[in-house]
C-alpha cells in the first residue's frame, strides 16, 4: 500500500476519532484483503510525525494508542478560547493518587498506613469518577481486599506512554510539585474526558475542606477517646492497675472488654 495514502488515512483516522487509536484499530479501519499490517502504519505515523515538525499539531503516543494534539508550548496561549480552567485537586487526593501510581498494585488499608490517616470516600470516588483508578485484584490475605492501580485513561490524561514516564521521586521533592508536573497541559484530550466534565472549582474546594475535615475530625477522636479502662463504669487504668497490686479482686462484672479489628 502506498504510504502518502496511508498516510493520509492515519491522519484523517486520529482526527476524526477525537481519541487514542492503537494499531489494531488502525489496521482494522481497512478491508481484510488489504490490511496494511503494523509495519507501514508505524512507517506513515513516522511519516506523519515528520511533516507535523513545524506546525500547530503533534503525533503522540500515549498508554491507549497514537493522537492528535496541540503542541505543549502553545497551549498557555490556546486554552484561553476554553472558559473552565484545569481544576486543581486537593492535597489528599494528589498524595492517593501517587502513592496508587508509585506503589501499585496496592490495599486501601496500605494507602492509609502510608498517609497516616483514614483514606476518604471522597477522593475514592473522585479518582474512579475520573477513571484514573480501577480495582486490578484482590490481596490473599484474610478478608481479600482489592487492589487499586491506574488505568489507561491516567497514562493518556496525563500524556504518558507508560508508567516508566512518570517523574521519579527524586524530582518531586514536594507533594505540591505533583499536580504541576501531572497537569494536563496537553491539548487532545480524549472524547471520552470530553464527554465527563472536570469537577468545577467549588467542587474542589467543597471535597479538598471535606477530606480537610474527615482527617481533622480522625486526629481529634484519637486523641480524645479514652482507653478501654476509662469506658464508664470502670476504672481508670492505674488506679484499676494499682487495686491489682493491693491485691483487691475486679469488681463483679468488670472485665476487659475484648478489642475489634477494623474488619469485625
Amino acid at each position: 500500500m502506498d504510504i502518502e495514502y496511508l498516510k493520509k488515512v492515519v491522519e484523517g483516522a486520529l482526527l476524526a476519532a477525537g481519541a487514542p487509536l492503537s494499531l489494531n484499530q488502525l489496521n482494522a479501519l481497512f478491508p481484510d484483503d488489504e490490511k496494511p499490517g503494523h509495519g507501514p502504519i508505524k512507517e506513515a505515523l513516522a511519516a506523519l510525525d515528520a511533516e507535523l515538525a513545524n506546525r500547530a499539531v503533534e503525533l503522540t503516543e500515549v498508554g491507549s494508542g497514537y493522537r492528535l494534539q496541540i503542541k505543549t508550548q502553545l497551549m498557555p496561549v490556546i486554552s484561553q478560547l476554553w472558559s473552565e480552567k484545569p481544576p486543581r485537586y486537593s492535597r489528599a487526593l494528589l498524595e492517593t493518587l501517587a502513592i496508587i501510581a508509585y506503589r501499585q498494585p496496592i490495599t486501601r488499608g496500605e494507602i492509609e498506613q502510608i498517609r497516616g490517616v483514614s483514606l476518604s470516600a471522597n477522593i475514592l470516588r473522585t479518582l474512579q469518577e475520573r477513571d484514573w483508578i480501577k480495582t486490578v485484584g484482590h490481596r490473599d490475605v484474610p478478608g481479600r481486599p482489592e487492589l487499586l492501580g491506574t488505568t489507561r485513561a491516567f497514562l493518556d490524561y496525563f500524556n504518558l506512554k507508560s508508567l516508566d514516564e512518570l517523574p521519579t521521586l527524586a524530582e518531586i521533592k514536594d507533594i505540591d510539585n505533583l499536580e504541576p508536573e501531572l497537569e494536563l497541559i496537553h491539548p487532545a484530550l480524549p472524547q471520552a474526558d470530553q464527554a465527563t466534565p472536570a469537577p468545577t472549582a467549588d467542587k474542589v474546594a467543597a471535597e479538598d475542606a471535606e477530606e480537610n475535615a474527615d482527617e481533622t475530625q480522625q486526629e481529634e477522636n484519637r486523641s480524645s477517646s479514652p482507653g478501654p479502662a476509662e469506658r464508664p463504669g470502670q476504672q481508670p487504668a492505674d488506679a484499676a492497675e494499682n487495686t491489682r497490686q493491693a491485691g483487691a479482686e475486679d469488681p463483679p462484672g468488670q472485665h476487659d472488654e475484648p478489642q475489634r479489628t477494623a474488619d469485625s
